[in-house]
């Protein structure tokens, strides 16, 4: 209880981030390799519709950032599992520390004044995932329990930018 009382306290953000391809998105695979996959109708290359809501521009536009940055880190890392490369310890720490503050911009952007609810939701269930991942890789746990939790991650950040884009922008 203690140790994931403590990993509570750094909770992290996002593992999938937008693309720079429009009609797809990036997220991490079953492997945690960063794979490119449809984005279920979501067009990451769209500009903001000029009748978007203003809080969530802001809060996706902030998201999105917090993905791109999970994404690298986390990506390193798994990749460095995939190879089973001697570098997995210092991509371990690097990938934590990217989680942890990527799961911090999530939070403060899922805490935006007058974000619709659809978007704030899925946002803080990222953070409480990523946090989840951060736990998981300290402990050094690898396999079907960390796939487990990337999915469901990933499946967050998916809400996350169907919302966004029912709000006129994009994550």
């Amino acid at each position: 209880m203690v140790v994931g009382g403590t990993a509570m306290v750094w909770v992290p953000q996002a593992l999938a981030d937008p693309s720079d391809d429009a009609g797809s998105a990036s997220t991490i695979d079953q492997s945690g390799s960063t794979m490119t996959a449809p984005d279920a109708g979501i067009n990451t290359a769209t500009v903001t519709s000029p009748d978007a809501n203003p809080a969530a521009v802001a809060a996706c536009s902030k998201f999105a950032e917090a993905l791109d940055s999970a994404s690298d880190g986390y990506g390193n890392y798994a990749d460095s599992l995939d190879d089973n490369d001697a570098t997995a310890d210092a991509t371990n720490i690097v990938g934590r520390t990217s989680l942890r503050q990527s799961a911090a911009a999530a939070m403060d952007a899922a805490n935006t004044p007058g974000l619709s609810p659809d978007i704030a939701d899925p946002m803080r269930a990222w953070s409480m995932g990523a946090a989840k991942l951060i736990l998981k890789m300290g402990l050094h746990m690898t396999g079907g329990t960390l796939d487990d939790t990337a999915t469901q991650v990933n499946n967050n950040a998916e809400a996350v930018q169907r919302g966004c884009a029912a709000a006129g922008t994009h994550a």
